[in-house]
């Protein structure tokens, strides 16, 4: 790139720095009224298309999901999901590595991407006027529908990746995750993660597969948030989606998910603490008590210093400086993960209070004011899940991979009011059965 390029290619960085900071108090303001309207429809190819339209603001904002996450690797080749979501990024047909780079940074654009156990995908920010645009969208384009895999760079992120997974088994949090989906899914392929043997597996071929299989027109979810009209967007789907390859039917079909046995498993490591998790299988994103477990959650370990687990684990008794506790839905049951670090002389004091404080409220739920308290919060704090065009976006991707209503950002705070005391403790009765629990704890002294 020649000095004039690069001045100008940071001119234009600059200027989109300005315009999302400008944009960021402006989003802010719209969110704080309502949700903008999803607009929704099928592109020729048969990948779906989800559009909010706000012209306000120079900008555009894109993702494009696949059912391509870490589910659909094969056992034996676990983290080729990974590897190849990576590799997207490398080159395409027409441009390398460094080309791509180049003419996404003349034009001020930024590339993403995310890839998660069930779904991953690719997104862009690009300015919207017509030149900086029109490059962004073309380079973009060429990432998805070309990439080109080149040797140097798959041998180099498999490398990356196997030293990776070396450092991170060294890690006691990292030993307690992998563990702990291992007991809660056994066979299932949400228990999948990356091993040096499944690495050493993977060929540049099983990569291009892969790509060929999962990475198909009828089976993408494109999100469009920003300066753009239906007709615009319109033309964007069919940039984005005609040139992907083609699959015919759905993907193969994934096996359900079974409850596991209550057991502990205690993993020795030398860490001055003990990395405690425990949970099961328990929540769906389509499962109709999506919210009255959130709300609920919220009392028992989601709320931060006003949860039941933090009073009673850390502020009553110091067991511990942070304990927490989620669900994370999925397209199949995703857990409810219960964790806390704590001295590996306690932890076993510590567990038990875990248990005590999780069989209270599975005996009795939340109180009025608790449930008064969560609601109030989560209604509250719901505008800053969507106050920028990214968190929009990042929202109404899940609305489209998950095929949730387009009224869920709107109905979000009718919802969670409606939850009562009784709904939540019939909830977790049927979610959260105390013999399915799995508990992990790495560096606990015991062998």
């Amino acid at each position: 790139m020649s000095t004039n390029q690069n001045r100008v290619g940071k001119k234009r960085l600059r200027l989109f720095a300005a315009v999302l900071s400008f944009a960021a108090c402006a989003f802010a303001a719209a969110a704080a009224q309502a949700a903008l309207p999803i607009q929704h429809w099928i592109a020729t190819s048969g990948a779906r298309v989800y559009f909010v339209e706000s012209r306000g603001l120079p900008m555009l904002d894109i993702n494009v999901d696949f059912d391509a996450g870490g589910r659909r690797a094969p056992a034996d080749r676990a983290g080729l999901g990974g590897l190849t979501h990576t590799l997207l990024k490398a080159g395409s047909a027409a441009h390398t590595e460094e080309e791509i780079g180049r003419r996404l940074a003349d034009v001020g654009a930024q590339l993403g991407g995310s890839i998660d156990r069930d779904r991953a995908g690719l997104s862009l920010r690009t300015l919207s006027s017509e030149r900086e645009r029109g490059q962004a969208l073309a380079t973009f384009a060429e990432i998805l529908q070309t990439p080109a895999f080149p040797d140097a760079a798959f041998a180099r992120e498999k490398a990356r990746l196997l030293a990776s997974i070396q450092e991170d088994d060294t890690k006691p949090e990292v030993l307690a995750s992998k563990a702990f989906y291992r007991l809660l899914y056994a066979a299932h392929p949400y228990a999948l993660a990356p091993a040096p043997e499944t690495v050493q597996r993977i060929e540049r071929a099983d990569v291009e597969r892969f790509y060929r299989e999962n990475y198909v027109a009828s089976r993408a979810v494109l999100t469009i948030v920003g300066d753009a009209d239906r007709a615009l967007a319109e033309r964007i789907a069919e940039q984005f989606s005609a040139g992907l390859p083609r699959a015919s039917g759905a993907p193969p079909a994934l096996p359900p998910v079974t409850q596991p046995a209550s057991q502990t498993l205690r993993i020795a490591h030398p860490a001055s603490q003990s990395h405690i998790l425990l949970g099961l299988p328990a929540l769906a994103r389509h499962d109709p008590d999506y919210f009255p477990l959130l709300v609920g959650n919220y009392v028992l370990g989601g709320g931060g210093f006003v949860s039941r687990l933090m009073i009673e684990v850390r502020e009553k008794r110091g067991y511990a400086y942070s304990v927490y506790s989620y669900f994370l839905p999925l397209a199949q049951e995703g857990p409810l993960q219960i964790g806390l670090q704590t001295k590996k002389e306690q932890a076993g004091a510590a567990l038990a209070r875990v248990h005590a404080v999780l069989d209270e409220f599975l005996a009795h739920g939340p109180s009025a004011a608790e449930l008064r308290a969560a609601k109030q919060n989560l209604e509250g704090g719901f505008a800053l899940r969507i106050d920028s065009n990214r968190k929009l976006l990042e929202q109404v991707a899940l609305i489209g991979f998950y095929d949730l209503p387009l009224t869920w950002l709107d109905d979000f705070a009718g919802r969670v009011e409606k939850v009562s005391v009784a709904e939540v403790r019939a909830a977790f009765a049927r979610r959260v059965r105390p013999e399915h629990l799995v508990t992990v704890v790495v560096g606990s002294g015991e062998n």
